[in-house]
């Protein structure tokens, strides 16, 4: 009996450890997203150091073999404030059981806006590819903050991301204006530097404020308290998704150039009684008047000459509206979704032979004109050898549509992506913020100045530093000279974006209006311009 009673005691005692041992991996300290290895820490002023854990529990955090200490209040937060730190490193961060490694000391930037701002810099490699491969700097560190929204509230913290180097393994994912920013700050300074790339192609102005800061614009909090219900927001994405299906269906049935049998993309393809067209005309994809949406074909035979024969090539087809597919002597070889990226589409060894050759594009208008963007780059290039394309093409119609779906952009609308994409950073010191938006809010440029504002207010009280610099970049210069009203709407945006930076304090305006690609919405040099955001910032330091 007592031989019973004592495995039961026993027993006991080894439930009572094991709920104990439990218990503890739960008050486990846990760190937002931006509290990682590798990350910049923002030199000269006091740096928050946040997390969760339960009630109650005693935190360290030993940096530079100094200890700061705190409790987890109620709800299990905690925060500790360390003390400014001069720029170095890099160094080992304690917190109880988690050891945080390759930490440096340096100036922190917010960079952000819209796709501009977000453009990669594998999208600039046309003009910077040599620099680029050339250059590594484990002392310039970016962070990306993934795109998400959220209608209801400010959010706590991010979705997984991390902190990277500058490294060739990293560097295409860097932001391209934030790269030569980055780059020229360090090799001016010596002062690491740590981007943090909170930035959403697209997005206009009032998807980045508050809804305190908005409350002088009471329309765009109305617009925001549409969708606030989650399941609403379901159903319109839903019956979007559902949609699309559809159209695509249907262009997918009523493509001859899919289902006749030989299909339009065959090598072999008998295309003599097609329209011969020039690319750049306004003569194919529409009907005499009105665009016509679905698809379009082009075909176009090229001389190859036997130095390319079976060799590895690539075919560059500038830019598209909309989107396409693309084949090279029938083999298909690269597609594109939407019209602003650079077409470069690789064709395998063994695709193009000596003599005749045939590319065939697949165009897909969502129902607007469809077509090939000038001044940009047609070519097949092998090796130090290129061919230049043809401007005419044969061409026919392949399914007419009538316009695709429209799309429900969540991200444009006011508050979600300050909720969503700002509020998480607000326990992070930055040094500066450098602001490159204002495209989608041309048609609204009347505003702009408040809204923009707004933000600089709304921003620097989120980070609690009232004279948190902002340097906001001037649109680009974009459009046809032959298209007046709408250069003459960019020109008068750049004036609001100029009255912005006049009338707020500790706010400066980085030209830009020269750097810009009538063609292009996205001008390629990002280094001028990185340079010129560098160079107001040290001459704003020296003010």
């Amino acid at each position: 009996m007592k031989s019973l009673v004592y495995d039961r005691i026993r027993l006991g005692v080894a439930v009572l450890l094991c709920l104990c041992t439990s218990l503890r991996a739960d008050a486990k300290v846990k760190l937002p997203a931006l509290i990682s290895d590798g990350m910049v820490l923002q030199r000269e002023q006091p740096v928050k150091v946040w997390g969760t854990a339960d009630a109650g529990e005693n935190i360290t955090v030993t940096l530079q073999k100094k200890s700061y200490h705190a409790t987890a209040d109620a709800g299990g937060r905690w925060s500790i404030t360390l003390p400014p730190q001069k720029a170095g490193g890099p160094y080992r961060m304690q917190i109880n059981d988690i050891e945080l490694n390759d930490l440096l000391i340096g100036d922190v930037w917010l960079c952000s806006g819209q796709s501009n701002m977000e453009l990669p810099v594998r999208r600039v490699t046309d003009m910077f590819a040599q620099e680029i491969r050339s250059y590594d700097n484990d002392k310039i560190r970016h962070i990306i903050v993934p795109k998400e929204y959220n209608f209801h509230a400010p959010q706590e913290d991010l979705s997984a991301t991390g902190w990277k180097p500058l490294t060739q393994e990293n560097v295409m994912d860097f932001s391209a204006l934030a790269y030569f920013f980055a780059k020229e700050m360090y090799e001016k300074t010596g002062i690491p530097v740590g981007i943090i790339n909170s930035s959403w192609g697209g997005t206009p102005v009032e998807a980045w404020i508050s809804e305190e800061g908005l409350k002088e614009f009471p329309l765009y909090i109305n617009a925001k308290r549409l969708y606030e219900d989650d399941a609403y927001c379901a159903r319109i994405k839903q019956v979007e998704g559902e949609s699309f299906r559809r159209w695509n269906s249907a262009l997918y049935r009523g493509d001859a150039g899919l289902h006749e049998p030989t299909p339009w993309y065959a090598s072999g393809y008998d295309d003599r009684n097609w329209q011969t067209v020039n690319m750049f005309s306004r003569t194919w994809g529409n009907n005499g008047l009105n665009p016509i949406g679905g698809s379009h074909w082009l075909r176009q035979d090229i001389e190859v000459p036997q130095s390319f024969a079976g060799k590895e090539a690539t075919l560059r087809l500038g830019c598209i509206v909309d989107a396409d597919s693309v084949y090279v002597n029938g083999v298909f070889v690269g597609t594109t979704g939407y019209q602003y990226p650079p077409r470069i589409y690789r064709i395998p060894a063994g695709v193009l032979k000596s003599g005749k050759n045939n590319i065939t594009v697949r165009i897909i208008s969502n129902g607007g004109q469809p077509s090939f963007v000038q001044e940009k780059p047609y070519k097949i290039i092998c090796g130090n050898e290129e061919i230049t394309l043809k401007q005419e093409w044969k061409y026919r119609l392949g399914a007419p549509m009538p316009p695709s779906p429209s799309m429900m952009f969540f991200c444009y609308q006011p508050v979600c992506l300050y909720n969503a994409m700002i509020a998480p950073l607000r326990n992070y010191s930055v040094r500066g913020v450098l602001w490159y938006q204002g495209e989608s809010n041309v048609a609204r440029r009347n505003e702009y100045t408040s809204l923009l504002t707004a933000m600089i207010a709304d921003w620097r009280r989120t980070f609690d530093q009232p004279e948190l610099p902002f340097y906001i970049v001037e649109l680009a210069d974009f459009l046809s000279k032959d298209d007046i009203g709408g250069r003459k709407a960019w020109a008068e945006m750049r004036q609001a974006q100029a009255k912005a930076a006049a009338t707020n304090s500790n706010t400066y305006l980085i030209r830009n209006s020269d750097l810009g690609e009538w063609n292009d919405i996205h001008p390629l040099d990002k280094k001028t311009l990185g340079k010129r955001a560098a160079e107001s910032v040290l001459n704003s330091i020296k003010k």
